[in-house]
């Protein structure tokens, strides 16, 4: 291990607590998308107490920031989440008891994302402090992963156009490191307007949004015959009247369109698109399409991986004391064998049938998935395409957790996820050292970012004057 990782591993291993103690508050902010203002603030002002030049309220979202230090190439971007998700309020026990009702939590781990972050950021420049190392490491703090692609902004507002190389780090039940791409995706609101009426006296009169989105879902679900196998799509109906003996004036529908490849995603969208006009023909009735977000499929690094994994095993995997066991065991209980099994067999991951009968994935395996896809969508993709970019994962869970649930806003909260969040940090800073010091590395990976994108050209999926939906939590 060289004396650069080293330092940065010291400052990490004497400021646990302090980084354990970011993460649990903002697990216990639990704020949603877009509107994490104490989640962002408390970690742009840790970063800016140890010295980082910090930029807020980026690409037109008050919860985006990047936070800077360092001068000159290489740039080596690190990015962080600390979005939560509606609903999961959990308490910090392996049963399922929210702490409110109703209100959101961390069921994707986004508390230790970020925090892992920026110790890892905030660790590599104190190494490049004392050992003179030249470059710029930069911070991204990226708000609505989980349902408006706040990175998409970013990209298109051009706060990713200098870096090099960027890395990324998520909870999960493995300690891996992912060669899958995953899916292009749009989300688009549409708002069908028609006629109020008495549905019983007058329905001659009125005219059923209602019905035009019922008549959309169903045209859509007729298309999916004709549409590749990969592709998905997915929808609600957020909005259907008032009560039944009025005809409903207004009905409106969310969906999620998703395919391999943005043209192909594009391509179904177009359809859906022509199916919401030809419901609203058939109902009389008028459609109003409001699109959101989109972006695009991740664009795989096997280079920056490798150094990843390497990193790992040398660091070694991290022990979790009889209490985190304990704990873990508790909350396997509530996970039945099947639902462990399906977990491990979508991972794909070689050789997952050994992990089936393991609490706590206990192995580093190699870089898998070359030429997979994932079904799930990242807007960590659009970065992808800007720069050599890998997102990896680290053991936050038991094994067979599924994300965006109970068990894991409550395993994300405490010692499981602790433990976890220093090996995730310190395996960033490492692999940032590596990009800082070693000229070969970068170059292999910049050169193997080219050659993947090939021809492919990247165009922003939200249109230059598309702002983010800031008040969409109050519709």
């Amino acid at each position: 291990m060289s004396i650069n990782k080293e330092c940065a591993f010291d400052w990490i291993e004497n400021n646990k607590e302090r980084i354990s103690e970011i993460s649990d508050k903002v697990w216990e902010f639990a704020e949603l998308g877009l509107i994490e203002s104490k989640s962002s603030a408390l970690l742009a002002d840790e970063l800016e107490k140890h010295g980082f030049r910090v930029e807020r309220g980026i690409a037109g979202m008050p919860t985006a920031f990047v936070a800077t230090w360092g001068e000159g190439k290489p740039v080596i971007g690190i990015m962080g989440e600390y979005d939560a998700l509606p609903g999961l309020s959990q308490k910090k026990v392996p049963w399922k008891e929210p702490l409110e009702p109703g209100k959101p939590g961390h069921g994707c781990g986004h508390n230790i994302h970020g925090t892992s972050g920026i110790a890892a950021a905030i660790s590599v420049k104190k190494a490049m402090e004392k050992h003179k190392i030249k470059g710029t490491v930069k911070f991204f703090g990226c708000p609505a992963e989980e349902n408006f692609s706040g990175k998409v902004y970013m990209v298109r507002d051009g706060y990713f156009s200098d870096v090099n190389a960027v890395i990324s780090h998520h909870p999960s039940t493995m300690n891996d490191v992912s060669l899958m791409s995953s899916l292009a995706v749009n989300s688009v609101k549409f708002h069908f307007y028609g006629k109020a009426s008495h549905a019983g006296a007058s329905p001659e009169q009125g005219r059923s949004a209602l019905d035009a989105v019922e008549l959309m879902n169903m045209g859509v679900n007729y298309l999916r015959e004709h549409i590749i196998q990969d592709a998905r799509i997915h929808y609600i109906i957020e909005k259907g009247g008032d009560q039944p003996n009025i005809v409903p004036p207004y009905a409106r529908s969310w969906y999620y369109v998703r395919a391999p490849e943005r043209d192909q995603m594009e391509f179904i969208y177009k359809w859906i698109l022509d199916i919401a006009k030809g419901a609203a023909t058939v109902t009389g009735t008028e459609v109003k399409t409001e699109f959101l977000e989109g972006s695009y499929n991740v664009i795989p690094n096997r280079t920056i991986s490798e150094l990843i994994v390497k990193n790992m095993r040398e660091i070694g995997l991290p022990k979790y004391s009889n209490e985190d066991l304990k704990f873990a065991e508790e909350i396997a209980k509530t996970i039945t064998p099947e639902m462990k099994i399906a977990q491990l067999r979508k991972s794909k991951r070689p050789g997952w049938e050994k992990l089936v009968d393991k609490l706590v994935d206990d192995e580093i395996p190699d870089p898998w998935g070359e030429g997979e896809v994932s079904h799930g969508s990242t807007d960590v993709a659009d970065v992808s395409w800007q720069a050599s970019t890998v997102e990896f994962s680290t053991a936050s869970w038991v094994l067979g957790t599924p994300a965006h649930s109970w068990h894991a806003v409550a395993q994300s909260g405490v010692g499981l996820g602790h433990t976890s969040l220093i090996f995730a940090a310190k395996v960033i800073a490492a692999t940032a050292i590596d990009l800082l010091t070693n000229d070969d590395a970068l170059n292999k990976a910049r050169e193997e970012h080219r050659q993947r994108i090939g021809n492919k050209k990247y165009r922003s999926p939200i249109p230059q004057d598309h702002k983010p939906p800031l008040d969409i939590w109050k519709k």
